[in-house]
């Protein structure tokens, strides 16, 4: 009995937060567009690597088809968050929902006149390019549109998003190719697009565009190398983003050895590639009321590397399974499993950089990402063709968890790191949560307001903030006290009004009409929060 309240309890509090999440109109109309349109994108996934199997019958052009949707988005990645920053983000994404309405329209229209096969995979190719510019827009918003303390929420809200569209759009193109054809998937697909442009237009949000030239010094190359140092400079964002990037590499691999598992071990022929995909979204929608707490944990690196292992190793059961059903159970703990890498990287990027740099380290990251689930694609064929699909399934089982055992003494360092930076900042943060403004921030927000803040010494008697000043920082008073006049009219001397002790705040500002200073018998000591 305990252990169901305790559960109910924890998914009442899941869903108060998505609802929280959602009460944004704008993130609605995001997350909706997102919704719809990902759903197309997967049932037009399923479709293409089905058609292109059935008219080949050959793995290595099912690689070829995975390989053509991810190479041109693994180029593109890097610039796009260029773009994204330089840009008005709703119109871009007005911009390239439009144009994948028409690549997607012209895809079903030289599918029904059986064109060729090339042709095909180009405008897949289109396609890709096109859609590189959602996620990183998606991933620089969402933490200016939801408040710090729902942002892990709103990642997990977007994250079970995705996974029900795992489900939903490889069922609903299977449902279309058993009684329709590939072209009409393609068409839907296009539909789907059209509505996702359509909600875009009612969005009032609107993100602040950065100079990313740096006053003109900055060219392009170095323009996009901001995301990567970003990524590279920094050993938490290194290793949380390798442990995304493997399990993006072992869905790389999933793409092809799906199809050779449905076709030769599950008799379910190449369409039933997409019932996988959907036990993969089961499992993610399931474990989305845990990842929440599971990323408030203090250590991390345990909880990443079963993760990891949980999405591989089940992997060894499909050399032995030949039933549908078991297979799709085993999908269901790998979907669970790779969601907590997912979103637990994804919330520590979008915390860790400064908002200015957050699109292009997010345009870099789905580089990282892409170009992985790519590398899965290409080498996976190989594999099967020379080894056999069970050598396939064995390896993709055990090597990239041996990977990820390697990888876990640096994680459980990025562990110890957190935490002695967490020591490091918690008299500032001891401090903030004294003061009624920050009542209701999160532990997370209060310690990136601590790291950036400044501790500043003044003077007996030295002025801290003068009356009729531009704004510019929030003091915080640590030790001592100041006192506070108000000036008079027509030069008259300033007239002190009051005193104050630690803790106060006090915000630099033109219209406060007051100003502070330490009393001329004692210095006082106080953090700017920048």
């Amino acid at each position: 009995m305990v252990a169901t309240g305790g559960s109910g309890r924890e998914s009442r509090r899941w869903l108060a937060t998505y609802r929280s999440v959602l009460a944004i109109r704008d993130v609605r109309l995001l997350f909706t567009g997102l919704a719809v349109s990902a759903t197309g994108s997967w049932a037009y996934n399923a479709a293409l690597l089905a058609l292109v199997y059935t008219r080949t019958h050959s793995l290595a052009w099912v690689g070829a088809a995975g390989l053509v949707r991810f190479l041109p988005s693994l180029l593109l990645s890097p610039y796009s968050g260029v773009v994204v920053e330089r840009s008005d983000r709703f119109r871009l994404l007005l911009f390239t929902n439009s144009l994948s309405f028409v690549w997607q329209g012209l895809l079903a229209v030289v599918v029904l006149a059986h064109g060729p096969i090339l042709l095909v995979l180009a405008l897949a190719a289109l396609t890709s390019s096109t859609g590189t510019f959602t996620m990183p827009a998606v991933g620089a918003t969402v933490p200016s549109m939801v408040p710090e303390s729902e942002l892990v929420a709103a990642n997990a809200l977007q994250s079970t998003i995705d996974n029900l569209v795992v489900i939903i759009g490889p069922a609903l193109g299977a449902l279309l190719l058993a009684f329709s054809s590939a072209a009409v998937v393609f068409f839907v697909n296009a539909a789907t697009f059209a509505v996702a442009a359509l909600l875009v237009t009612r969005i009032s949000f609107r993100g602040t565009k950065v100079d990313v030239t740096e006053g003109g010094t900055a060219g392009v190359l170095a323009q996009m190398l901001v995301g990567v140092r970003a990524i590279l400079g920094a050993r938490s964002a290194r290793a949380l983003v390798a442990m995304c990037a493997l399990v993006s590499f072992i869905y790389g691999t999933d793409t092809v050895l799906f199809i050779g598992v449905s076709a030769h071990k599950l008799g379910t022929g190449a369409d039933g590639f997409g019932y996988l995909l959907a036990g993969l979204g089961v499992g993610g929608v399931l474990m989305a009321s845990t990842v929440n707490r599971l990323a408030a944990r203090a250590s991390l690196a345990w909880v990443i590397f079963a993760g990891v292992a949980g999405y591989t190793l089940p992997t060894a059961l499909m050399v032995v399974i030949h039933s549908p059903a078991l297979a799709f159970a085993v999908e269901v703990v790998r979907g669970g499993s790779t969601l907590v890498v997912d979103v637990i990287a994804i919330t520590a990027l979008q915390r860790a950089v400064p908002r200015d740099q957050l699109g292009r380290v997010m345009g870099s990251f789905w580089a990282f990402i892409i170009a992985a689930i790519g590398l899965g694609t290409v080498i996976t064929p190989a594999i099967t063709t020379s080894f056999g699909l069970d050598a396939g399934l064995w390896t993709m089982a055990l090597a990239p968890s041996l990977v990820a055992l390697a990888a876990l003494p640096a994680m459980r360092r990025v562990d110890r790191d957190t935490a002695a930076a967490s020591a490091l900042l918690a008299p500032k943060v001891a401090l903030l949560e004294q003061l009624g403004i920050f009542a209701a921030a999160s532990r997370t927000l209060l310690e990136r307001l601590a790291a950036d803040a400044a501790e500043r010494s003044f003077e007996a008697g030295a002025p801290i903030i003068n009356q009729g000043e531009h704004a510019d920082y929030l003091y915080v008073l640590m030790e001592g006290s100041v006192e506070v006049s108000l000036n008079g009219e027509a030069g008259a001397p300033a007239k002190p009004v009051g005193r104050c002790r630690r803790p106060t705040t006090s915000v630099r500002s033109a219209s406060s009409g007051t100003s502070l200073a330490p009393p001329t018998w004692l210095p006082a000591r106080a953090v700017a929060v920048l």
